[in-house]
């Protein structure tokens, strides 16, 4: 999928689950969707690729987010972000008035090919603010131990599983 979008040219990088394995460099578990951090100004590209591809839209969070779907079950999440100066981008929060900063991508590989993804801080951070799932817990826990850094809260607090179902 990653390669209909990079043929386009268009500005993404991985986030979500599928962000934290391409940063380990290695697939740790199921994924129930790919979440795309996309530039704003290829938004209607991008939409209009997964539309050729047969995916429908599931959501419509716009300006904030939209969600896809294919017959296979399939699905994509794209979140909008104005590009910032850093390289990173802004996305407007779901109050239409916050917004969130991404930072810069960095490199990462996803089945032996390199994509753009988000950094290990943006990761963290994403894994915060809510109660967390089996799986974010061995999401977070890889990124701490592959990274050398410190569990956050509140995933220093519990034990964290090894193996966990979809996200």
């Amino acid at each position: 999928m990653l390669g209909w979008l990079n043929s386009a040219e268009a500005q993404t990088w991985v986030d979500g689950g599928w962000g934290v394995d391409a940063l380990l460099q290695e697939q740790n578990r199921e994924h129930s969707d790919l979440d795309l951090v996309v530039n704003r100004e290829h938004l209607a590209d991008v939409m209009s690729i997964l539309c050729l591809q047969g995916f429908t839209v599931i959501r419509d969070w716009l300006p904030n987010a939209i969600a896809f779907r294919d017959s296979t079950g399939a699905e994509v999440d794209l979140h909008p972000v104005d590009i910032t100066l850093d390289g990173g981008g802004d996305q407007i929060q779901l109050d239409g008035k916050s917004r969130w900063h991404y930072s810069p991508p960095v490199h990462g590989v996803i089945a032996g090919s390199p994509v753009l993804c988000c950094p290990l801080q943006d990761q963290l951070s994403c894994h915060q603010g809510y109660e967390p799932r089996d799986h974010d817990r061995a999401d977070v826990a890889r990124l701490a131990a592959r990274f050398g850094v410190p569990l956050p809260e509140p995933y220093d607090r519990a034990s964290v599983p090894l193996s966990s179902p979809l996200d």
